[in-house]
């Protein structure tokens, strides 16, 4: 057992929680979903296997910490951007523009590794949710702008940069990406609040 090096139990615990998801967003990164096992992070920690399962029962437990841990670390540069905006279409390119950084990063990456691997259904959905509750969204961009259907255009719009990071994973260049994505967001979705608004 490795030896403690924290003043308290508590404090031991932690450290190793933090080591395991370390190790694991390493491996799934480094190798994808089949290189996440138990022996593995064992291995990369120094941890004996049976210390890993009194942390974790599965690796899909895994994957949900991860994910609580990395989605408010991409959440925060988001928010970061989107306040850093002089006006409502440049918030809608910040974020578009700071996600799309994010993806390029080892956090955001964690997600996209996650989109083939063979979670069971309530962990995904699981997943899914987190993203939901710990990310952002535009909705509030849009209504600022004056858009009719601020929520629906928010989706859309996550399906775009969605999209986006798929054409960076395939190797796209990353400022090409970036221009052809805000420039589809603020003239399709952005145009429309600004139609609606001559209109009225």
């Amino acid at each position: 057992m490795p030896r403690i090096d924290a003043p308290t139990v508590a404090e031991h615990r932690a450290q190793q929680h933090e080591a395991l998801l370390d190790a694991a967003r390493d491996l799934l990164l480094d190798g994808g979903w089949a290189a996440l096992s138990f022996s593995a992070l064992a291995r990369r920690t120094g941890l004996a296997r049976p210390t890993v399962y009194s942390y974790f029962r599965t690796k899909e437990d895994v994957v949900l910490a991860l994910c609580k841990t990395e989605l408010p670390l991409v959440a925060a540069e988001i928010a970061k951007a989107v306040r850093q905006a002089a006006n409502p279409r440049d918030q809608v390119a910040a974020f578009v523009r700071a996600q799309l950084r994010a993806a390029q990063q080892r956090p955001y990456r964690i997600a996209h590794t996650l989109v083939t691997a063979p979670l069971s259904a309530p962990t995904r959905q699981a997943v899914v949710a987190l993203h939901r509750e710990l990310t952002p969204t535009a909705a509030p961009l849009f209504a600022r702008l004056g858009h009719p259907h601020p929520e629906l255009a928010a989706r859309l719009l996550q399906g775009l940069i969605n999209s986006a990071v798929l054409a960076l994973s395939a190797g796209e260049p990353a400022r090409r990406v970036a221009r052809v994505t805000v420039a589809a967001a603020l003239d399709g979705l952005g145009q429309l609040a600004e139609d609606q608004l001559a209109e009225d």
